[in-house]
């Protein structure tokens, strides 16, 4: 049996049954694109799960009828060519500087000025913090498909997108060290994950675990993707941080997709380029979607 885990990033989403719909539209529309033939099969095989942690650390939800007027403009194609210019204009140059500090100097993040830069720290800093045991409960809820889908033996391409990658990567490597499970994941999708910034790789879970292994051995590809001006994915580039993870066997291949990727999501504030929504629908994304569901 085929199977795609989606997990998802930071903020207040909608209940989960109403995301993923959501989700799942705009990932058949992208891979309808590639392969109407492999999109129907996805669409018919009731294969994509959502794993849905924000209630657990958030005390409210988001109304999905904010998002619908814009994932239909999405969808519609309007206007793509003028987001190539958009997507970095000189507040994303301020902005990635911010994040830039924040990364190497933490004790500097008070005086940052942004506060989505100061905000965005402080919610990953919660969830490796383990704030009122959060960050076990998310983990538990990610290992839960993963678990079972090991036990069938399925063919599992898991995506994390945004914060949604650093559960997958820390959940992983659980189910493997703590709970003897290998071969959860076929592939492993990341899209605009922070996975590359220092902060984040000093703080995964088996970072400074020498008997039990550093990294999970669990994945058997591992791709990553990232847009341009995304600010979440400060350093889009995973192949090089975690090279050591094919030297020590514990994965075939690790890919940086380094082409000009563009994600189109706007919104009443403007283009979003780091919106799930916007990365599902992406020519890249979809074609990577099809390749496994093809050889899986």
């Amino acid at each position: 049996m085929k199977r795609i885990i989606y997990t998802h990033g930071k903020n207040p989403k909608p209940p989960a049954g109403d995301h993923r719909r959501q989700l799942l539209r705009c990932l058949l529309h992208g891979v309808r694109k590639i392969d109407p033939g492999i999109a129907a099969e996805i669409e018919t095989s009731d294969c994509f799960g959502l794993v849905s942690w924000s209630h657990l650390f958030y005390e409210k939800t988001r109304d999905i009828a904010q998002d619908l007027p814009w994932i239909d403009r999405l969808l519609e194609e309007v206007d793509p060519p003028a987001d190539i210019k958009a997507a970095r204009p000189l507040k994303y140059r301020v902005a990635r500087a911010m994040y830039v500090v924040g990364d190497h100097l933490p004790w500097l993040i008070p005086l940052i000025p942004d506060n989505r830069v100061k905000l965005s720290i402080r919610e990953t800093t919660n969830y490796f913090c383990n704030h009122d045991n959060t960050g076990c409960l998310i983990r538990r809820l990610q290992k839960e498909p993963l678990r079972e889908a090991a036990e069938q033996g399925d063919c599992v391409l898991l995506i994390g997108h945004s914060m949604g990658s650093i559960i997958a990567y820390d959940s992983l490597w659980e189910l493997e060290h703590l709970e003897g499970f290998r071969g959860c994941v076929d592939t492993f999708l990341t899209l605009g994950s922070p996975l590359g910034m220092n902060y984040v790789q000093r703080r995964l879970i088996g970072q400074n675990e020498q008997q039990l292994g550093q990294y999970p051995c669990n994945i058997r590809n591992w791709i990553n993707i990232s847009s341009r001006g995304d600010l979440v994915a400060l350093d889009p580039s995973l192949e090089n941080d975690f090279r050591a993870m094919i030297g020590n066997h514990c994965v075939e291949s690790i890919k940086d997709m380094r082409a000009d990727i563009l994600n189109h999501y706007r919104d009443s504030m403007g283009l979003n380029v780091h919106k799930s929504y916007g990365y599902l629908v992406n020519p890249f994304v979809a074609k990577v979607i099809a390749d496994w569901w093809r050889d899986a």
